[in-house]
């Protein structure tokens, strides 16, 4: 049966109260990322030109630009690296106590001074890429040259890289400047930015309440305008999940896109977070494409993305699983809102209805355990060292315990369910084009809780239960973007998963334009501190 439900109006959220900034750069703000001229332009950037942005009057309205208008601006000269470095640097300075979203800021000379020899690249013609001269703050759960990298545990408190991670490495070739990090839980385990390094990270639509994790700060980052795109990881929702508590979009790709070592297809995954789909394909076509030191990548030209994401979904079939049939609790208010997102689908030319996938979702949640379990044996080594082990944040030690109780057996089934459990969705997919989600089952809570006790009167067995949402797709590793749907009675944010076919990475980003450009929500409603008073 098709629902039909209108798009929730932002008219009570701050819609019409954009600050004195977004009125000064509205059309670039509100026209997302298309907004560059194609002179001059690579063929990677061509894909999502339109028609150019204008220098500001006001250098400080550089923050309110989409990524890829500002990188036009750049690459025009029409600004320098510099001036976009220095009105960076100075709304951070503003706005990041509020939200302590990036850390381990590297100091103001060496940013200007790396900023000025950005400037001379591109007067002797020398660009290096779409980014040249972007500011850009890596999670700390990777490695950034020269940078603190604590993965927010005091073990690693004073840790300095002595190296870049595959991603942030082809990040820095496509010129952008690494200002620092952005903040993570410790190892990035739970879905709530806090750490003994760096403290607690909020969302800005309430600073009382956390930004959601474990890519929080740079979601966080991202909807206060303090970066222009940011990366992110993902194995239970950490570049879903921020997404939703902060009003901007996170893109989970298919297990390979972004290349990582090993020979196991494990939970976790990089991808791109940023305020319009353009710019969240724009990275991910950085990030993205095969390498020797990934024998498990998916082997197709990243360039792919750069294409234009406009497309006709007349027809299109998409499948919502909802709290799957009362399975997962959720804090009243979530799926109504998440529902309201059904008309902009349907305005779009599909069809939503309701539908699971031929499998009991407590058992994708079963093998969710192991398989998370099994992976974080990889910090066995901290663990077996009583003066490391004390210092490690409960939940891990949690997660490590049930993983060394494991026997092969066990692996080995969960495995197998894992194969049933693909094949489930596999099926679901022969019927539909894609599938809706909610991207949490709880609004943003207070940044002093750890993590939910109980959501909708129903205790949580795990301190992540409240995220089970994001499990099944996680275990089945298509490609999922999280977008946002509007704003409940008290102002918080939410979002929606869509989730597409198997290394359907691209259409997923199509429909996630598509409904970019019907809502608007990350254009349209600002965060407080950007506002009018």
């Amino acid at each position: 049966m098709t629902e039909t439900h209108s798009t929730t109006s932002p008219g009570d959220h701050g819609a019409g109260r954009l600050s004195r900034r977004g009125v000064l750069t509205g059309g670039a703000l509100l026209a997302g990322a298309a907004m560059i001229a194609p002179t001059g332009a690579s063929a990677a950037e061509r894909g999502h030109d339109s028609r150019p942005a204008r220098r500001p009057g006001d250098l400080r309205d550089l923050v309110t630009l989409d990524a890829l208008a500002l990188s036009g601006l750049i690459r025009r000269r029409q600004v320098s690296c510099v001036e976009v470095m220095t009105t960076y640097l100075d709304h951070i300075e503003e706005h990041n106590p509020a939200v302590n979203a990036i850390v381990a800021l590297r100091s103001r000379a060496e940013l200007v001074a790396e900023a000025r020899e950005k400037d001379r690249q591109l007067r002797r013609g020398d660009r290096a890429g779409w980014m040249h001269g972007f500011p850009h703050a890596v999670k700390d759960l990777a490695a950034a040259k020269g940078i603190r990298f604590t993965s927010g545990s005091p073990i690693y408190a004073d840790r300095v890289a002595d190296t870049d991670d595959l991603f942030v490495r082809r990040i820095k070739e496509a010129g952008a400047i690494v200002i620092g990090k952005t903040n993570t839980p410790e190892f990035g385990l739970g879905s709530q930015t806090y750490n003994p390094v760096y403290g607690a990270t909020a969302t800005p639509y309430d600073t009382e309440r956390t930004s959601g994790g474990s890519s929080g700060g740079a979601a966080s980052a991202l909807a206060l305008r303090m970066l222009p795109v940011a990366d992110g990881s993902d194995y239970m929702g950490s570049l879903r999940n921020p997404a939703a508590f902060c009003n901007v979009m996170g893109f989970r790709p298919s297990w390979g896109r972004v290349p990582g070592p090993g020979f196991v297809a494990q939970g976790g995954v990089s991808g791109p977070m940023g305020r319009s789909a353009a710019d969240v394909a724009m990275l991910l076509s950085t990030m993205a494409g095969p390498d020797r030191s990934a024998p498990l990548a998916i082997d197709e030209d990243p360039a792919v993305f750069t294409r234009t994401l406009q497309r006709d979904f007349r027809g299109t079939r998409i499948a919502y699983v909802g709290d799957w049939d009362g399975h997962l609790a959720t804090e009243p208010g979530v799926l109504d809102l998440v529902e309201s997102s059904f008309g902009a689908f349907e305005a779009l030319g599909c069809t939503v209805e309701r539908a699971l996938p031929a499998f009991d979702p407590a058992r994708v949640w079963d093998l969710f355990l192991t398989w998370r379990w099994w992976s974080m044996l990889g910090y066995g080594d901290l663990y077996d060292d009583p003066s490391t082990r004390r210092k490690m944040k409960p939940e891990l030690v949690w997660e490590i315990e049930n993983g060394l109780r494991l026997s092969a057996r066990d692996v080995a089934e969960a495995v197998e369910a894992r194969t049933a459990w693909y094949g489930a969705v596999s099926d679901l997919f022969a019927e539909y084009d894609f599938v809706l989600a909610p991207s949490a089952q709880v609004f943003p809570f207070d940044k002093e809780t750890h993590w939910p006790s109980s959501v909708d009167g129903r205790e949580m067995d795990t301190y992540h239960r409240w995220m089970e949402t994001v499990a099944p797709w996680t275990m089945s590793a298509h490609p999922v973007a999280g977008v946002p749907v509007g704003f409940d009675d008290r102002g918080l944010p939410m979002g929606v998963q869509i989730i597409g076919p198997d290394n359907g990475d691209r259409a997923v980003l199509q429909l996630a334009h598509a409904y970019e450009q019907r809502t608007r929500w990350t254009a349209r409603v600002l965060p407080p501190a950007l506002r009018d008073g």
